[in-house]
């Protein structure tokens, strides 16, 4: 009998950790499955691409989260409100559409105390379903992008946005980074003399990028700022995501405890 096979979708994903997590836990937890990393280049052909090379589920990430949207049959009450899909399960035929990274990224930030005004650096579809869930569970978050054209969903929604050229700097509890500034290069999500004006006043930086101290993160150390970089997030999310793959075959604690392993390897 063949393994079920599973795989993330992103470009770029070599860096992806996400493949030992669940490779890891399907092992220690006796499921006979494989997951795998694919450089998926054009969007458009997400749902395509699924079926040719016979997965039973993926992760998506960064920048086809709004394409896995797209490709998806059914999709659960959370990802049809925020627009963005970042788990994809086949069940006959069908992909259905799961936002994992909101409840996960949730998760990981509540260790922070006394954290009320939230900035978000980036606009993308991480941002999107974030801002959402932080939005109901009572925080106040801004969006700042590069530029408008993605404001349009925040601004709808009724959050306070943002362009580079049009911000008005005030004190922000918590600063995170939601753009892929920093994963392969030196830049930063967005100008340093924008930067140099919030962070001081934050009482904590966050990076959704993982794995490394990015510029923004160095930044923020500079001025002694407590940081935390993406890892809890993608443990989070993964274990949400894994308990779709399986079908809820094993619990959130059982599988933590063996895909946390793969984030110190």
């Amino acid at each position: 009998m063949s393994k079920t096979l599973f795989a993330i979708f992103g470009n770029p994903v070599s860096h992806s950790k996400s493949p030992l997590m669940h490779n890891l836990a399907f092992e220690k937890l006796g499921f006979d499955g494989c997951y795998a990393r694919y450089l998926l280049e054009d969007g458009s052909r997400l749902k395509e691409t699924f079926f040719d090379l016979k997965l039973k589920g993926v992760n998506v990430t960064v920048p086809h989260k709004e394409d896995a949207y797209e490709a998806c049959d059914v999709l659960d009450p959370f990802a049809q409100k925020v627009g963005a899909v970042n788990t994809i399960v086949e069940k006959e035929g069908k992909l259905y559409g799961y936002n994992t990274d909101a409840p996960g990224f949730l998760k990981a930030i509540s260790e922070f105390d006394a954290v009320k005004t939230v900035l978000f650096l980036g606009a993308g579809g991480t941002a999107k379903s974030t801002a959402i869930l932080l939005k109901e569970a009572g925080y106040d978050v801004a969006i700042l992008n590069r530029s408008g054209g993605r404001l349009t969903y925040f601004q709808e929604h009724g959050f306070q946005t943002y362009t580079f050229d049009d911000f008005v700097p005030r004190a922000y509890d918590l600063i995170i980074n939601m753009t892929s500034a920093g994963l392969e290069d030196d830049a930063l999500p967005c100008p340093s003399d924008i930067l140099e004006k919030v962070i001081p006043s934050a009482k904590a930086c966050v990076d959704v990028i993982y794995g490394k101290e990015t510029p923004f993160l160095k930044l923020a150390r500079t001025y002694q700022k407590p940081t935390k970089d993406g890892s809890d997030m993608l443990l989070y999310q993964g274990i949400i995501a894994f308990e779709y793959f399986t079908g809820h075959a094993y619990t959130f604690n059982a599988i933590k405890q063996h895909m946390q392993k793969a984030l110190i390897l």
